[in-house]
């Protein structure tokens, strides 16, 4: 059994609005907001690496766990925006906090990272005791780079996100996940080393708005659940037409879909668990109640996660 026990974030403090960062692509700040729900998005201080971001989500998390570093029994990292191949952020993030033995473990997903290490810290945990979820990305540096594309570059942020999952108490028991990924469709949104972002955004937006809600409807059937009957969705803020999307093939109202891509746009694999750290801050699940993690990224992989408010 595992359970959700505490969420954690950090957003670097550079606030980037889409006035600055059209001006740049040739696009206007109207434009921006109407194709993706951004006003604005955060970009790390220069000299502030993914390690940093993780960190500071990882002490944030582990402070509203009321836990310290020495009780983890794992580290699990997500990024797709590392800043080298190897090793992965994973270590240096557990050397910060002070361990010198607790296994770390690099999970390099776009996007879905974060998911996927959830999903796998539900099943380790039992064993290994409680785990540190990260999801952290610099994305910035990636935007950045020449030629800059603006249907990429008005996209995204930085931030990172945590969550802590343990294997006996916690404010959510996890139910079950489903996992999902397709290589068909890996040329259509990619990273190679050391050059821009390729995404074929019609391919993305098409696939991800049939995938994620089968994911969840599939899940939601499994367990006799109705969509209707989430109290909220947390899902990967990538675009918030495609949030929309969802909501409506699942047929439910798209604000049980918590959002806060307007100030933070797409944090990559950190995007959840931000969300969900901003979300139970001000929310909290009663006994019984459903809670419903979604996400999409390039591979592609896929899949959501339920949960149940414990008693």
């Amino acid at each position: 059994m595992a359970f959700l026990k505490a969420f954690g974030s950090y957003l670097p403090e550079r606030v980037v609005s889409n006035a600055e960062i059209g001006a740049r692509v040739g696009c206007d700040a109207e434009w921006i907001r109407n194709v993706s729900g951004i006003d604005e998005r955060r970009f790390a201080a220069e000299g502030e690496s993914v390690v940093d971001l993780a960190l500071r989500a990882a002490q944030d998390c582990l402070e509203q766990a009321k836990m310290k570093a020495s009780d983890l029994g794992m580290i699990l990292v997500s990024s797709g925006s590392w800043e080298r191949q190897f090793p992965g952020p994973a270590a240096a993030v557990a050397s910060k906090l002070g361990l010198d033995t607790t296994p770390s473990l690099d999970v390099p997903m776009a996007s879905a990272g974060s998911l996927f290490g959830m999903s796998l810290a539900s099943r380790l945990c039992e064993s290994l005791g409680p785990i540190l979820v990260i999801g952290a990305e610099k994305m910035s540096e990636v935007v950045e780079r020449e030629p800059m594309e603006r249907g990429v570059a008005i996209l995204f942020g930085d931030g990172a996100g945590a969550c802590l999952v343990h294997p006996s108490n916690g404010f959510a028991k996890v139910l079950d996940c489903g996992l999902y990924s397709d290589g068909a469709y890996s040329e259509d949104l990619k990273l190679p080393f050391e050059s821009p972002l390729e995404m074929n955004g019609r391919s993305v937006i098409l696939q991800a708005s049939r995938k994620i809600p089968r994911a969840i409807a599939s899940l939601l059937d499994q367990h006799r659940r109705r969509a209707a009957d989430v109290a909220v969705f947390l899902m990967h803020q990538a675009n918030q037409n495609l949030i929309a999307r969802v909501a409506q093939a699942l047929e439910v109202a798209e604000d049980k879909f918590y959002s806060n891509i307007k100030n933070f746009g797409n944090t990559s694999s950190a995007s959840m668990l931000i969300a969900a750290a901003e979300w139970s801050r001000s929310h909290s699940l009663q006994p019984g109640e459903t809670l419903c993690f979604a996400a999409f990224g390039a591979g592609f992989h896929w899949g959501a996660l339920l949960a149940e408010g414990a008693g």
